[in-house]
């Protein structure tokens, strides 16, 4: 049983690189709900009313997500309930939180990870994190073209995609949960580049060998073909 968790900034990849990496793998993929999340468009038209809210409803996702995944065979997540904290920390630091909400917050997640200790399996195998700076941010989420995360719906997302790069560096070093690799998503385009694609799957199946965590399932002669079906 391997569970493998990607993290990364919004725009990304996460998702794609799930989809490619359960492919690869013959694994279970686990999608963050967002263009059916009711909440997220209340989030981009009003910051500070409805920071909380969002999430608490991530955060609620999340949870059922590494419940779940935690108890299945393989599978691959593209955000996990161990990077929540990062959003909500930021938007609470620049004022989108109140006191009362932030405890409120970290007790509830204190309370999720404590219950997930008590899981067969207690934690993933292995984190992917995509680094990518901001001009690979914006270009791919101008890319995938939803309208409440694009610059010209509110100029002020700008300071808010470049702060929350900021919140990434430390969160990276202090996670602690499994072992780590990181991608370069500037320089490695997985998403449209089979030989760029092949070079992060590769990358990542040899971290996976190193740590004594490919999945038993997988065979490189009979699942090399579904790089180019992506």
């Amino acid at each position: 049983m391997t569970v493998i968790v990607l993290s990364g900034p919004i725009g990304a990849g996460k998702s794609s690189l799930t989809s490619i990496l359960a492919n690869y793998l013959g694994t279970k993929p686990f999608y963050e709900s967002v263009d059916d999340n009711p909440v997220l468009p209340l989030f981009y038209a009003d910051p500070k009313k409805y920071a909380f809210l969002l999430q608490v409803f991530f955060l609620n996702t999340r949870f059922r997500s590494i419940k779940d995944a935690l108890m299945d065979d393989n599978n691959v997540l593209d955000r996990s309930i161990y990077e929540d904290a990062l959003f909500f920390q930021m938007n609470a630091d620049i004022g989108r939180a109140t006191k009362e909400e932030v405890d409120t917050y970290y007790e509830l997640l204190n309370n999720m990870m404590t219950e997930l200790e008590h899981m067969p399996k207690r934690q993933p195998d292995l984190l992917v994190h995509i680094d990518v700076s901001y001009n690979t941010m914006l270009k791919r989420i101008q890319k995938r073209g939803r309208p409440y995360e694009q610059l010209s719906y509110d100029a002020t997302l700008e300071d808010y995609y470049k702060q929350l790069l900021q919140y990434y560096k430390p969160w990276y070093e202090k996670y602690d949960y499994s072992p780590k690799m990181t991608i370069n998503g500037d320089q490695l385009d997985f998403m449209t580049n089979n030989q760029d694609r092949q070079i992060v799957l590769n990358q990542i199946v040899a971290k996976l060998k190193e740590i004594g965590k490919l999945p038993e399932t997988w065979h490189k002669s009979t699942n090399i073909e579904l790089i180019d079906q992506i």
